[in-house]
Formats: C-alpha cells, structure tokens, sequence
C-alpha cells in the first residue's frame, strides 16, 4: 500500500488545555478581560450580563442544581447526569449551559423546534435526568414526557422553567420549579473540576443526525473544547473593546454552542442575543448594538446580498463576518461585498467548514484570504491533519476530488452508546471520515464539492432522509418513499424532496396527494424539515436486487427535472 498524503496545517501548533470549558473559561483567561464588560446582552430588551455576574449566576445555578432542586421536589443529580436544554436563544442559555458544566452535569442539547416526537427520542437516547424548558415551548415538552409516560406530577419533578428576565409566573407556569428558584437559593465557590485525564470525559452532547434515519449523540469532551478555541485563534481579528457579536445562529447547534456561546466569551466579545432571525430585526440589531461581527449561514448572507432594507440601516460597525454549516457560493460572496460596500460597509467575509463531530471546526478562511480564495472554506485549523481518500482507500493525487478524513485533539470521542457507528466513522488510527468531497489545492485550500453521505443540509441544519421516510411511509396513502436534498437558488440552500409510491389501493388524484402529503407532513416535523423541495408521484422507488434505495437515482431524477423547469423558464 502506497505511504499516506497527508496535509498539516500551516499554522503552529497551539497547547490543548486539559481541564473542565468552565475552568478554562472562567479562570484560565478570565483575567484577561475586563470583569465589568457585558458578556451577554438581550437584544430585545437590552438586559445584559456581565463577565463577573455570570460566574456567579452559574456557580449559584451548579449549587441550586445540585443541592437545592431536591428539596422544591425536583429529581436529585448527581455528577455525569444529563441535563437536557429545550430553549430558543435567550439570555438563559449561557447560565444553564456554563452553568450545567460548572455544576459537573452533561448538557444535551435539543433542537428548540422539535416536535414532542423528536424531543422524546433525545430525551430517552441521551438518558437525561431533567429537562430545561423555555415557557414558550413548554407545552411540548409536557407532551413528549407524556408518550414516555410520565404523569403531570413526575414531569414536573423533572422540568425547570428557562425564564432568567422574565417575571411572569401566574396560571401553568406557576406549578413549575423556575431558573430564579435555583439562582437565590445560594452558591457554590468552584466549579466541579475535570482536570488531566478527566478532560477526556464528554463536556457536550449535540445531536448529529446520520443517513440511518436516527440521530446520534456526539460526544465532545471537554478538552475537545478547550483546543477548539485556541485552535480558532489564529484566523480571527485580534477583538477590541468596542466589539460585539450578534447572536442569530440557534444554540442547540454545535456552531451556536461553541462558535458563539464559548467563543465569543473566551474572545472577550459580548454577544447580543436575537430570539430568532428576521431580516429587518437582524439589521436593526447591527445598527442598534454597533455589531462588528456576524457568525452566519449562507441564507443569512442573502439578506445583505439583496433585501431593499439593507440601504436603511447603518451597517458601517461591520468588520468581520464569518459563514459556515452549508457551501456559500463565489457569487452570492461578491455580491455581498459589492451590496454592503454601497452602504459604505467593508466586512471581512470568510467561510468555514466543519461538523458536530469536529467540536465544530475543520478549516476556516483567514480573513486576508477572504476575497482572493472566495469559494473556498479554507486551510486547516492548527493541530488538525487530512486526507483526502478515494473509495478505494487511496488518497487522491493533488488536485483531484476524494473523501475528506480529519485526524486531531478535536476530533469527538465517539457516538454516544453506539459503538458500531463510532468504528465505522473514525478509523484505529483516529482519522475521522467526514462524507464531504472535496479538492485541496497546491496552497491548501479546501474546496467542497460534493458530500459522500446522503444527509440533507437545510440553512446548516441537518435533515437525515430516512427520517421523513419513516414519517411518510405512516401516511394512508403511502406505499413506499424516498427523499433526497435538491438546491434552492432561491433560498440559497438544500430542501428536502419527496418521492412517493401509493397504495394500489388509493384512488385520490396524484397531484391532490402531493399537495396533501406536505401539508400533513408540517404537522410532524420540525419546521427544517417540510419538504420544501415538494412532492413527487412515481410508480416505484428504485432500489437494488437486495432493496437498498438507490437514492443516486432519485438524485439524478431531481436534477432532470430541475433542469426542465429552469427550460421552461
């Protein structure tokens, strides 16, 4: 066999801290930045946090938690518990996830708009203990407790109302053990530690869906963390007083978690929280807070590219912008500067790339790269070695396109309590297999250009097709399914199609089916997941001689058709 090509970074290699994301954030660089600087801001009301306030509001979160949740009849914790997060962005999210961590508990993070079905899977998958609700998907939450089988009395044993800056308490809500319960009831005076090898234990568990139709637990562990964070040092502006990051990527995302909760803070940066994205909020906010840097996905950028709106605002704070969890096209890059230099705006606009199982970033353009390599996702972060492999095992000739294979300190753990798909993922010889095509040029830059596993990525979220089979096949009508991910020039990313067999037995009009299907499939999956892409009637899904779907054909018939409409056109 013929000696591995492997490519390193260009950058040095940086020290991975071997110790707890709390310590490390909070003592390890705290000093380093003023104690009275907000941390983190509310952008809806302008209520913020502190640096100092929130340590203590998670030690006095690890302490209630810990101590005092048992006795207003919640369920005792101990340490390596899991805690489950349901909650959109809110300025609670830093208190409980830093908080969790600090009080020696495992954060899983649940996607804000699951269904009760797809919170329920987690919940039972993750083993977690209690759930940390937001008031505004409550309802939920009590729903997916309930197909568990949990009564009203033993949900809220396990439930804790996310509501740090709200005071209404009044009707349901009021029968729930509430964040402020945990806050007031006193303090612990350090973390719980993971030093040395306990750096090694799982700090974080994402959900990372695969094509085999369920979600699997990443585990991060906590120096994963740590080194992702210096890792990202080098490919960042240095941050300065005046800087503040907007907040608009959701937190239950890897991305939102580390890229934005634990780094910005670790960078000194305040973070100004939006509830959810909306073009005209979005750039009120930049004007509004002064937002110098934007974490983003390629939809996002669209709004900058060509919403009238953009003329209304001064965006002139803008000095850095970074774009991740799905491709961004040259184009729609050029046509971003080109849109924001009219308003007299001059933003760095860089790309990275990277996944749940990466803690969350492999690569990343360097800002004076940005222009000149638009298209690319840039060069490898520090301490990060790849390959580029062909299906035969080989690596591919300089150039040439082949499966992208990582290997570094912050490559996961494993898959939680699934140890068949942690051995088909990361070799004996710790190189992880990332299913994404791609082309590294002489400088060694990234290019991806297309994606081995047939997960569909909606505007960076993850969509698995045999998920929405599994929905679609329960339909009356439905024989037989298959979705695969076409692209939306309109949307700027993927969205998921259906292709669909019916019963012999239904009599409906094909084109009636179609349009019923989508609406009843919005009623049992997560907003990411409608099948935007439409769907389509055909006489059989077209599988091999052992039944596997052959999912590249349904590809191929997308394109086809794709392509006739744009004729049509």
């Amino acid at each position: 066999m013929p000696d591995m090509k492997v490519y390193n970074s260009p950058y040095p290699p940086v020290e991975v801290a071997k110790e707890s994301v709390f310590t490390f954030l909070f003592q390890s660089e705290f000093s380093s930045h003023p104690r009275d600087r907000k941390a983190f801001v509310d952008g809806l009301t302008g209520l913020s946090i502190t640096r100092q306030q929130l340590k203590e509001l998670c030690l006095s979160f690890a302490h209630g938690v810990r101590n005092h949740f048992p006795q207003l009849g919640g369920l005792p914790l101990k340490r390596g518990d899991a805690v489950l997060i349901y909650s959109p962005n809110s300025l609670s999210w830093p208190i409980m996830l830093f908080g969790s961590i600090a009080a020696g508990l495992l954060p899983t993070l649940a996607n804000s708009m699951y269904t009760a079905r797809e919170l329920a899977f987690q919940w039972n998958d993750s083993g977690a203990s209690i759930m940390l609700v937001h008031p505004l998907i409550l309802t939920v939450a009590l729903d997916a407790l309930k197909t568990l089988g949990f009564s009203d009395a033993e949900s809220r044993r396990r439930i804790v109302i996310a509501d740090y800056g709200y005071v209404k308490r009044d009707g349901p809500l009021g029968k729930f053990i509430h964040l402020d319960d945990l806050l007031n009831s006193g303090s612990w005076h350090e973390e719980e530690k993971f030093a040395g090898d306990l750096s090694y234990q799982t700090a974080l568990l994402c959900y990372s869906s695969g094509t085999t139709g369920k979600p699997k637990g990443v585990e991060t562990m906590h120096n994963n963390i740590t080194g992702m964070m210096k890792m990202l040092e080098p490919f960042l502006p240095k941050s300065e007083a005046d800087d503040s990051c907007l907040a608009v990527l959701l937190f239950f995302h890897v991305y939102g978690a580390v890229n934005i909760l634990m780094n910005q803070f670790y960078q000194g940066v305040p973070v100004v929280i939006m509830l959810k994205f909306d073009p005209i909020e979005f750039l009120q906010a930049i004007e509004k807070y002064k937002i110098t840097t934007v974490l983003a996905v390629p939809p996002m950028q669209l709004v900058f590219a060509r919403h009238p709106a953009v003329a209304k605002y001064d965006l002139k704070s803008l000095k850095w912008m970074t774009c991740s969890a799905a491709p961004l096209p040259p184009s729609l890059i050029h046509e971003v500067r080109k849109s924001l230099a009219a308003v007299g705006s001059t933003p760095y606009l860089t790309q990275g790339f990277g996944c749940t199982e990466a803690s969350p970033a492999v690569s990343l353009t360097h800002y004076d790269d940005c222009f000149r390599k638009a298209g690319s996702v840039g060069r490898l972060l520090p301490n990060l070695e790849g390959r580029v492999v062909l299906e035969n095992g080989e690596d591919a000739p300089q150039g040439q396109p082949g499966e992208l294979w990582v290997r570094g300190p912050s490559i996961m753990k494993g898959y939680w309590n699934n140890p068949e798909s942690t051995k088909n993922s990361i070799t004996s010889d710790g190189w992880y297999k990332m299913g994404d095509i791609v082309i590294m040029d002489e400088e060694g830059f990234i290019y991806v250009v297309d994606r081995l596993k047939e997960l569909i990525k909606y505007k960076g979220f993850q969509v698995p097709p045999a998920e929405l089979e599994d929905v679609l096949i329960q339909h009356p009508e439905i024989a037989d399914a298959g979705v695969v991910g076409i692209y939306s020039e309109q949307e700027v990313t993927e969205v998921p199609r259906a292709y669909i067999v019916r019963k012999p037995t239904s009599k409906s009009d094909p084109a009636q089916v179609a349009k019923e299907i989508q609406s009843w499939m919005e009623s049992r999956v997560a907003k990411h997941k409608y099948l935007r892409g439409g769907v389509v009637v055909i006489d059989a899904i077209p599988r091999s001689a052992a039944g596997k779907m052959l999912r590249r054909e349904l590809r191929e018939m997308a394109k086809t058709e794709m392509q006739k409409t744009k004729a049509k056109l």
